[in-house]
């Protein structure tokens, strides 16, 4: 059987991203430092490390034939490609932003302006869209000092925790798309290896369920066993075991993480007692 050959980018919060959930679908990777590719030792899965801008053309090319890729950079530069699952790491989202005292506050603001950025395709579309006209200043690096050395009057770039905004004196005052790691594919993928990926793809689907899930046991009164069991949303329905003491039940259940706290409180006003609540690793459907 061939390789499934795949790219990350090779440096950088993804590029961690990327190999850590690698390692927790259980494939073993030897890559050494500045290396550019790596086979895994027990799955048949050959690691690209490649610009994260690159990607999109090997994909297209079929050089390889899956990629863990921002999404904001198939939208900028792969918009002919296809995803097939959201990861749910590496977020961001790309904004326009302003110098602090600028006394533009809307994208209106910026009519007939300069933009800088490394999006120029997903700018201009957008500018399109909201019937703006505005200069674009396509440069690489360090989008976010060009409205300091009045190359422009705002920027269009990722923005993740803001702090880099902060740090240069600039202010969001548009967000044009949400962004997160993606798995995508590779037009010219073969069916051996169609196959292969639909293996990997089953394995982070039960990796990502386990870390949006919480796995929940409690003591129940059994005569609130009722209204507690409607409080969990269990995969099927929970688990209920009887007590050694007498009239009460433990229940095992599963619950998103979003849910929580909010299904937490609702126990305990139900008499529930002895909450354990565990991380689940992997949650296989």
């Amino acid at each position: 059987m061939s390789n499934l050959r795949i790219a990350v980018q090779k440096s950088g919060r993804l590029n961690e991203d990327s190999m850590q959930i690698l390692k927790d679908i259980g494939i073993s990777i030897d890559n050494g430092i500045d290396q550019l590719k790596a086979s895994a030792r027990n799955f048949p899965v050959e690691v690209f490390y490649l610009r994260n801008g690159d990607i999109p053309q090997y994909l297209r090319d079929g050089v390889v034939d899956a990629a863990i890729i921002g999404e904001n950079i198939l939208i900028e530069k792969g918009n002919d490609l296809a995803f097939i699952e959201r990861l749910g790491f590496s977020k961001c989202k790309v904004s326009i932003a302003v110098p602090k005292e600028s006394k533009a506050n809307s994208l209106k603001d910026l009519a007939g302006k300069r933009i800088a950025t490394s999006y120029p395709e997903t700018v201009m579309k957008f500018l399109k869209e909201q019937n703006i006209d505005a200069q674009l200043h396509t440069i690489s690096g360090s989008v976010e000092i060009a409205p300091n050395i009045g190359l422009a009057d705002g920027i269009c770039d990722i923005v993740s925790s803001g702090s880099t905004l902060f740090k240069n004196g600039l202010k969001e005052i548009e967000v044009l798309l949400q962004s997160e790691a993606v798995l995508a594919v590779s037009p010219k993928i073969s069916e051996e290896r169609s196959v292969i990926l639909q293996k990997i793809q089953f394995r982070i689907q039960s990796v990502l369920k386990g870390r949006d899930s919480k796995y929940v046991l409690l003591n129940a009164p059994n005569d609130k066993l009722e209204a507690i069991l409607n409080l969990l949303p269990g995969m099927r329905s929970p688990t209920v075991l009887p007590l050694a003491e007498e009239g009460w039940s433990s229940v095992h259940t599963v619950i998103s993480k979003n849910e929580f706290w909010d299904i937490i409180d609702g126990l305990k006003e139900n008499g529930a007692e002895g909450i354990l609540v565990c991380p689940i690793e992997k949650m296989v459907l």
